[in-house]
């Protein structure tokens, strides 16, 4: 009976600590119920800078909440490229809207960089750029016709958006980018169980996205179970919650939680 007895407490704590944050978080980062998410806003925010009076080459990755009630539990997130002189940027996303075995799921130019997704403001979690960003840009969009999962999309547990940008992050170790914890769909691991972080800086398993272990420099320690990611952030001190994303002393309790600006060769 006291074997039993911790087992049921065991569970109960692992069940409050993986569903306590989704239900605040459910509270917290509502969208306007008034407003069918179709209809949502997608205008920009001003986020990206004007390539008209930034000629240097920049690369950046958005975070925005998922639509509708998706959001309760991950972020979408996409990545934004504009080589030196260029007069746009390009934008590389996965989206399940359409996709089939004619329709690939990787869109270009959907949108502008940096605009609202159906009503939710992105968050800027990494920006690169200055001299030595151009080589970057041709080996991001080397790894985006590399994607190997062009006519597939799963919501849950992969592969989706954050499947994408894990891959491109990956293929271009370079950039070290550390995305967020509740970006589901990043763990998932085309053709293996065991891979580097996405930011290079680490390792991790996971088996089929469901279930896994990161431990990083840039990204800290995290535990999936579900899906849902429950961590420790050592870098810049903050716990990893489920649908939360991180929170800590030096991060916003809104995700996606870290805003990384690193300056090519530094």
């Amino acid at each position: 009976m006291p074997a039993e007895r911790k087992k049921r407490r065991l569970s109960l704590a692992l069940g409050l600590v993986l569903l306590l944050p989704l239900a605040v978080n459910a509270c917290m980062f509502g969208r306007d119920a008034s407003v069918p998410w179709y209809e949502a806003r997608r205008d920009a925010t001003g986020l990206a800078p004007d390539p008209k009076t930034t000629p240097e080459a920049v690369i950046q990755v958005y975070a925005a909440r998922a639509v509708s009630w998706r959001g309760v539990f991950a972020v979408h997130t996409w990545i934004a490229v504009k080589p030196t002189d260029a007069p746009a940027f390009s934008r590389y996303e996965v989206v399940g809207f359409g996709v089939s075995d004619t329709v690939s799921s990787v869109r270009t130019d959907r949108s502008g960089p940096d605009n609202y997704w159906f009503g939710a403001k992105p968050e800027l979690i990494y920006d690169k750029r200055g001299p030595g960003v151009d080589a970057l840009i041709d080996k991001v969009r080397e790894a985006v016709k590399a994607y190997p999962y062009p006519h597939e999309y799963r919501a849950w547990p992969g592969p989706n958006s954050n499947t994408f940008v894990a891959f491109v992050a990956r293929s271009v170790p370079e950039l070290a980018v550390s995305l967020p914890s509740n970006a589901i769909g990043k763990d998932w691991l085309p053709g293996s169980v065991f891979a580097e972080a996405p930011s290079g800086t680490g390792y991790q398993l996971s088996f089929f996205g469901l279930a896994g272990l990161l431990v990083a420099k840039e990204e800290g320690v995290e535990a999936n179970l579900l899906g849902l990611n429950l961590g420790i952030d050592f870098k810049s001190p903050a716990l990893k919650l489920p649908g939360v994303g991180s929170v800590g002393f030096s991060r916003r309790t809104e995700p996606p939680p870290v805003l990384a600006t690193l300056e090519a060769g530094s």
